[in-house]
C-alpha cells in the first residue's frame, strides 16, 4: 500500500508538472520549457524535475502529449455529445472557442505557439508536433465526411477545403484575441463557421442562426 501510494503521488505530481510546463509553452513556447524554467515556476527543486525526465526534449515531449490529451478532454470529448452530422461538426469549433474563451491556458494555444516555433526544427518534437495536426485535422475531416453522408451537408463540399478553412479560422481567432479585437475575434469566428456550415447544409435549420 505504501509503494502504491508513493507511486501514485509520483503521478500526480508527474501530471502537475506537465499541466504547469503546457501552461508555460503556450505563453513562452517549448524551447523556453527547461527544467530549471519550469522548476522555478512551480517552486520546487530542479533535482525533483530529473527523476522525471532526463533532458529538456523528453519533457518537451511528454509536454506535447499532455496538451493532445487536454485537447482531447475539453475540445474533442465535449463535441461528441451533439448529434452526428453537422451539428457535431459546429459543436466541436464552439467547443474550442470555448475552451479559448475559459483561458484554459494562458497563452491560449499550445499548439498554435509551438507550431510556429518549429516549423523549420526538424527532430523528435517537430514530428510529434506535426503528428497531433495531422491527427487533429482528420478528426475534423471525419465529421465533415459523416456530415455529408449523413446528407446533412452539400454532396459538392469538398473536405480538404473545408477543414483548412475551419482549422485557420481557429486558430487566427487566438492572436487577433491578444493583439487586436480581444473578445470580439471569438464570435467573429464563431459566425465565419457557423454561416458557412449553414451555407452548405440542405436544411439549415439544423445549426442555429446566429
Amino acid at each position: 500500500m505504501t509503494q502504491d501510494g508513493r507511486r501514485l503521488r509520483g503521478l500526480r505530481s508527474r501530471e502537475t508538472m506537465l499541466e504547469q510546463a503546457v501552461g508555460l509553452a503556450s505563453v513562452e513556447g517549448l524551447d523556453g520549457l527547461s527544467l530549471g524554467r519550469l522548476a522555478a515556476t512551480i517552486g520546487i527543486s530542479k533535482s525533483g524535475f530529473f527523476a522525471h525526465w532526463r533532458d529538456k526534449e523528453e519533457l518537451q515531449l511528454d509536454a506535447v502529449e499532455w496538451a493532445v490529451r487536454q485537447w482531447r478532454e475539453r475540445v474533442i470529448a465535449p463535441a461528441l455529445t451533439a448529434p452526428r452530422g453537422v451539428r457535431r461538426l459546429f459543436a466541436l469549433h464552439e467547443a474550442r472557442m470555448t475552451f479559448y474563451t475559459d483561458r484554459v491556458l494562458p497563452g491560449g494555444c499550445f499548439f498554435c505557439a509551438v507550431q510556429s516555433e518549429f516549423d523549420d526544427h526538424p527532430g523528435p518534437v517537430r514530428t510529434r508536433v506535426a503528428q497531433a495536426l495531422v491527427d487533429w485535422e482528420a478528426f475534423i475531416r471525419r465529421l465533415v465526411e459523416e456530415a455529408v453522408a449523413l446528407g446533412e451537408l452539400s454532396p459538392d463540399v469538398d473536405p480538404d477545403q473545408l477543414v483548412f478553412e475551419i482549422e485557420a479560422l481557429g486558430q487566427m481567432v487566438v492572436t487577433h484575441s491578444k493583439l487586436l479585437d480581444g473578445r470580439d475575434a471569438f464570435g467573429h469566428a464563431r459566425r465565419a463557421v457557423l454561416h458557412r456550415l449553414r451555407g452548405l447544409c440542405p436544411d439549415p435549420s439544423l445549426l442555429p442562426e446566429d
